[in-house]
Order: C-alpha cells, then sequence, then structure tokens
C-alpha cells in the first residue's frame, strides 16, 4: 500500500489523483494539493431533424381516387348481377347486400373510441346469426348435413348469448352511480318480433325485415354513451326476431333438434360470458370469431351436400363461404393464442412468405375454378383445409403490436362469411347483416390503422412489406436512468396543479386499475386536476383502456382521447404513465426506421415532469426500447403496477390531509 502511494506521489501530474488529495504531508514537508480534474463536458445534445412539412393534398389525385373506387365497386356488383341473371331471390339478395353495405359504411364512422370494444362484441354477437343458416338446412332427412347444420347452430348459439353477455357487462361499467336505465324496454319490438312469425306465418318475411333494421340500427346507437345500452337491446331483439322467422318456417320434426342445440349452446355462452374478465376481453372476442367461422365454413359444405347441382352463383357463395370461414376460424384462433399468451407475440416470418401467401392464394383459385367447373365435394374439403393453413399464415406473421387492427379485420371477414351464406342460402337478413358487419368491420380496420399509421394491406395480408432495419439505426451507446421512489412521486403529485395518468396493458395485468382510480380521487378531492389520456389502441384492443377505467368508477368525463390530450401535456405537472410503453414511444416521431415510425403517440414526454411505471426496463409489446425513459424529466417508478399505486395513494393522502 505504502509503495503504491509513493509511485502515486512520485508520478506527479500522472499520478493517481485520489491519491494525491488524501496525503497532505510526506516526510515532514506538506504537499500542494493538486487542482480539480475538469469535468467530464455534457454530451451535446443531438437537436431533431426538422420535420418535413406534409405536401398539401393533391384534388385531382383525391378525386380520381374516389371515382376509381366507386367505378371499381360498381364493376363488382355489376359482376355479381351478371352470376345472378334469371334468379330473382339472388338479383333481390344483392340489393340487399349493396343498401346494407352503404349503411355500415355510414353508422360506424360516428362510433367514439372509447367503444369501439363494445362494438366489436356487439357486432361479433350479432354474427352469430350463422345459426339461421344451420337451422334451415335442419330437417332434411340428410345425416351428413345434419350433422353439419347441427354442429353450426350450437357454435352460433355460443356465440350470440355469451357475445351479449360480455357486451352487456361492458356496457354496464360505464353507468354514472346513480344513473336510472331503461333501456331495456328497447326489448319490446324484439318481443313482438319472436311472436309474429308464430302468430301469423305471413310475417315470417317482414319479422326478417324488421330485425335487419334493428341490427343496423344497434350499431348506429353505439355511437355514443348516451344510447348504447339501448344500442345493445337493439341487436339483441333483431337476432331473437331474425331466428324466429326461420324457426317458424322450419318443419317440425326438426323443432326439438334446434331447440336442444341453442339451448345447450346458449348455456355454455352464458357461462362463458359472466366468467370472462375484463382484462380477456380482447381474446374472448377473437374466440367467438372463430366459432363464427367455423359455423360459415361447415354450413356452406352442408348446403352443397343437399343442392349439388345449384346455379353458380351458389356454387360461388359455397367456395367463398367455405375459404372466408375457413381463414376465419384458424386466423381467430391465432389472434387468440398472440392475445391470450399461449403463442409468441412477434411475427412469424418464414422465409418467402408473400410467395406462400401468393402460392395459396393461386392454388385456392385454381380449386374454385375446379370446384365451379364439377361441383365436387373434393374441392370444398381442400379449400377447407387450405384456407385454414392461410388463416395461421396470414394471421401468424402480423406482430403482436397490430393485433388491434388484425382483429378488426377477423371482425370484418366474419360479416363477409355471413354475406357468403346469405347468397347461398337465399337469405335476406343474413345478407343484410353480414354486409352490414363485413363494411362496418372494415372501416373500423382502417380507422384503427390510421391510428397506428400502419399499412391495411399489410395487416390484411400477413406483413406482406416489412422494411428491413437500416444498419446503424440503432444507437449502441448505454444509456442512464433515474429512478424514482414512491415517496418522491407522490410529493411530486401533491405539489402538483395539472396531473396527466396515461394507463396501457401493465395495468390491466397488474388488475391496478381501482388503485388508479382511488389515486385520481385523492388528487381530484385536493382540487388537483387529473385527467386521463387515452391512445385508440391501448391494450390489446381498441377502447380496452376505457372498459377497465369504467369497471374502476372513473367517470367517462375523466377521460380524454389522444387528440385532446396532446395539445395540454406542456401545462401538464406531472404525467404518470402506468404499464404503457409503445403507445409513449416518442421514437415513433424521432426515428425514421423505428418498427412503429409515424404512429400517433400520447407525447407524454412534453410534460413538466414524466413518471413511468414498470415492473423493469424492458421493452412493450412491439418489443423496442423506449427513448422516453431516458430524458431529463423523466424518472422510472419500477414495480408492481398495483403495489405501487396503492403506495402512490396512500402517501398522496398523507401529504395532502398533513
Amino acid at each position: 500500500l505504502l509503495s503504491n502511494i509513493d509511485q502515486h506521489l512520485a508520478s506527479g501530474e500522472e499520478g493517481d489523483i485520489v491519491t494525491r488529495s488524501i496525503v497532505c504531508c510526506k516526510d515532514g514537508k506538506p504537499l500542494e494539493m493538486p487542482p480539480p480534474p475538469q469535468p467530464t463536458p455534457p454530451k451535446p445534445k443531438k437537436e431533431a431533424a426538422p420535420k418535413v412539412a406534409a405536401a398539401p393534398p393533391d384534388p385531382f389525385r383525391e378525386s380520381l381516387m374516389k371515382a376509381a373506387t366507386m367505378s371499381g365497386a360498381s364493376l363488382g356488383v355489376l359482376g355479381m348481377g351478371m352470376g345472378a341473371v334469371g334468379d330473382a331471390a339472388m338479383m333481390a339478395n344483392l340489393g340487399t347486400f349493396t343498401l346494407a353495405g352503404a349503411a355500415g359504411y355510414q353508422v360506424v364512422w360516428g362510433v367514439a373510441h372509447a367503444l369501439h370494444t363494445p362494438l366489436m362484441s356487439v357486432t361479433n354477437a350479432i354474427s352469430g346469426t350463422t345459426a339461421i343458416g344451420g337451422l334451415m338446412l335442419l330437417g332434411t332427412g340428410n345425416g351428413a348435413v345434419t350433422a353439419l347444420a347441427g354442429t353450426a347452430v350450437g357454435v352460433s348459439a355460443v356465440n350470440i348469448v355469451g357475445g351479449f353477455v360480455v357486451s352487456q357487462r361492458m356496457l354496464d361499467l360505464f353507468k354514472k352511480p346513480g344513473e336510472v336505465d331503461y333501456s331495456y324496454l328497447t326489448l319490446a319490438p324484439g318481443a313482438m318480433l319472436v311472436a309474429a312469425p308464430f302468430v301469423n306465418p305471413a310475417l315470417i318475411e317482414a319479422t326478417g325485415v324488421v330485425s335487419s333494421l334493428l341490427c343496423i340500427g344497434s350499431i348506429g346507437a353505439l355511437a355514443n354513451m348516451k344510447t348504447a345500452q339501448s344500442g345493445a337491446w337493439m341487436g339483441i331483439s333483431g337476432v331473437a326476431g331474425g331466428l324466429a322467422a326461420t324457426v317458424a318456417g322450419m318443419p317440425a320434426s326438426a323443432l326439438p333438434l334446434a331447440g336442444a342445440l341453442m339451448a345447450a349452446g346458449g348455456a355454455g355462452g352464458m357461462v362463458l360470458g359472466k366468467q370472462v374478465s375484463p382484462i380477456a376481453l380482447p381474446q374472448t372476442v377473437a374466440a367467438f370469431h372463430s366459432l363464427v367461422g367455423l359455423a360459415a365454413m361447415i354450413t356452406s359444405m352442408a348446403s352443397h351436400m343437399l343442392h349439388p347441382n345449384a346455379g353458380t352463383m351458389h356454387m360461388t357463395a359455397a367456395i367463398l363461404g367455405d375459404y372466408i370461414g375457413g381463414v376465419t376460424l384458424t386466423g381467430s384462433l391465432v389472434a387468440f393464442g398472440k392475445l391470450n399468451g399461449n403463442l409468441a407475440s412477434t411475427p412469424m416470418n418464414l422465409p418467402g412468405k408473400n410467395f406462400l401467401n401468393a402460392g395459396m392464394l393461386a392454388a385456392q383459385m385454381g380449386i374454385g375454378a375446379s370446384f365451379l367447373a364439377t361441383g365436387g365435394m373434393t374441392e370444398l374439403v381442400a379449400t377447407a383445409a387450405l384456407s385454414s393453413i392461410m388463416g395461421v399464415h396470414l394471421v401468424g406473421s402480423v406482430g403482436g403490436g397490430d393485433m388491434p387492427c388484425c382483429i378488426t379485420v377477423l371482425n370484418s371477414y366474419s360479416g363477409w362469411a355471413l354475406v357468403a351464406e346469405g347468397f347461398l342460402l337465399n337469405s335476406p337478413i343474413l345478407t343484410t347483416i353480414g354486409s352490414l358487419i363485413g363494411f362496418s368491420g372494415a372501416i373500423l380496420t382502417k380507422i384503427m390503422c390510421d391510428a397506428m399509421n400502419r399499412d391495411i394491406m399489410n395487416v390484411i395480408f400477413g406483413g406482406i412489406a416489412v422494411p428491413p432495419k437500416k444498419a446503424g439505426a440503432i444507437e449502441e451507446e448505454p444509456r442512464v436512468h433515474v429512478e424514482a421512489t414512491s415517496e418522491s412521486a407522490a410529493a411530486l403529485l401533491a405539489a402538483s396543479k395539472s396531473v396527466v395518468i396515461v394507463p396501457g396493458y401493465g395495468m390491466a395485468v397488474a388488475r391496478a386499475q381501482g388503485a388508479v382510480a382511488e389515486l385520481a380521487s385523492a388528487l381530484r378531492a385536493a382540487d388537483i386536476e387529473c385527467r386521463f389520456g387515452i391512445h385508440p389502441v391501448a391494450g390489446r384492443m381498441p377502447g380496452q383502456m376505457n372498459v377497465l377505467l369504467a369497471e374502476a368508477g372513473v367517470p367517462y368525463d375523466w377521460v380524454l382521447e389522444m387528440e385532446e390530450i396532446n395539445p395540454d401535456m406542456e401545462k401538464t405537472d406531472v404525467c404518470i404513465v402506468i404499464g404503457a410503453n409503445d403507445i409513449t414511444n416518442s421514437a415513433a416521431e424521432e426515428d425514421p426506421d423505428c418498427p412503429i415510425a409515424g404512429m400517433p403517440v400520447l407525447q407524454v414526454w412534453n410534460a413538466k415532469k414524466t413518471i413511468f411505471m414498470k415492473r423493469t426496463m424492458a421493452g412493450g409489446y412491439a418489443d423496442i426500447d423506449n427513448p422516453v425513459f431516458y430524458k431529463e424529466n423523466t424518472e422510472m417508478l419500477l414495480g408492481d403496477a398495483k403495489d405501487r399505486t396503492d403506495e402512490l395513494a396512500r402517501k398522496v393522502k398523507d401529504i395532502l390531509s398533513a
């Protein structure tokens, strides 16, 4: 030790500065303390690249695209009309399809982000009218047809009852304390519709028309909180009327089997719907979608077995219903697996995946052409197998971060499967409901893709154009974060005048919504402005955070959408992020090579102080780092979200009451 000290002192300025600073005397002579070292200069801040102003829209291009879209749609309808020449029922179905599609296109645009989850749950329940197709094929005397049709009825009943139970549970969460709700009176027309076709069989068709209108009105009523409850009851009335009209036209010999299947399926759906927790709603909706796909697929096969020599339009509907049903079945199961954690959230990037998709699509077109030429069951079975494989590959190739968009795509697919079934069985109510759900689901997909800055074609076709990462796009330098404590975070909150809380999926996993609501109430009780900022796709499904906060008793007027809260971030004293990552990632705006580049995010880094509550420093569902963690005004409060929020609420109350 002493020899090392002597060496350091003898080395002059090259010697260890710590040793030279602590030794003040040697050999009886005082030593002069060396000057303190110069501090390491701070790393110069990198200026963000100036944003390039978006070019103004080209009016000619916009008008051209609208004209091309309308022309394409018109040509499609004309082509369908050519296939239905001479078939009056099919032509009537074609008119029903276009008008219902226009209605679905219009009504879904006005639905609030907070109600997107209930909307998908209600449309999913309505799509359980695949039971109507199965009921129409019962009582034929063909054992194979009866088995397939009966299966379709049973699984559809699970979807109908389970879907509406889940929907009603979600909507009940949005009720304010003491609020009186008489929306159940909307069941009155449903009771009349159920009775009408049995009282007078001549009213069967009229019952179907009114039922279709109620289903359209159901989606329209889900546009805002005040009418959402009535919307769910209208949907129940519409589906009940459609089922009653179908049962009234069935042979008496098939009624006991139909009743047993619907009762058993409905009981199963009731149990599932009551047991599912709010956090599991996204995967539950995905699982219910798979039942619609299965029902459409096997109903298409059963109908062709019963009518092997049908016309071209009917055969086209059979092959399309089989194909769309298969894709919906397995695609929904894969989505369920990813959302439920049974499958990895990363995309399944098989070598040459685009060629695989193109090859399978070409093979399906060949199978379809062969089916139209020969009408054989072999082609339908091959379609069921191939479409099931395509569903696995298409949805499996989509990353977990895009699952909210994928769910809405599958929701749309279930509608198109119903449309095919409606044309196949000449059922106007199936065509109407299917067109309504298909178009509304497609528009909802567009809304979600815009919210996440995702290419809709990329989502539909299984990540067809994933750009490679550019070399040097990711900094390898170690970055330092600052950790907060519950005490320091509570002191900041108690001293604030304005607080914004941003919840994410981590809050849902920790079941911390009750503690979050308690914290917000404590702040508001002390006259501290406390609001919630919600991203359209926070969680695993659009609107999931709104449902969870409503479950915890947070009034919906405390909750603001991203577009409403972002302009106020700079005036916010503290923004506390609870279990959210990707939706607050500044790389979406700062790094053009980031996988979520361009995605609109909550600009939490603009607050005067930002506190992130997470278990670890790991990335979010998209598995990318968040630069906000390392910004100067950010502190990390690591740990379980519920435990930390409970501590915060308790300490904030103590400080405010002192």
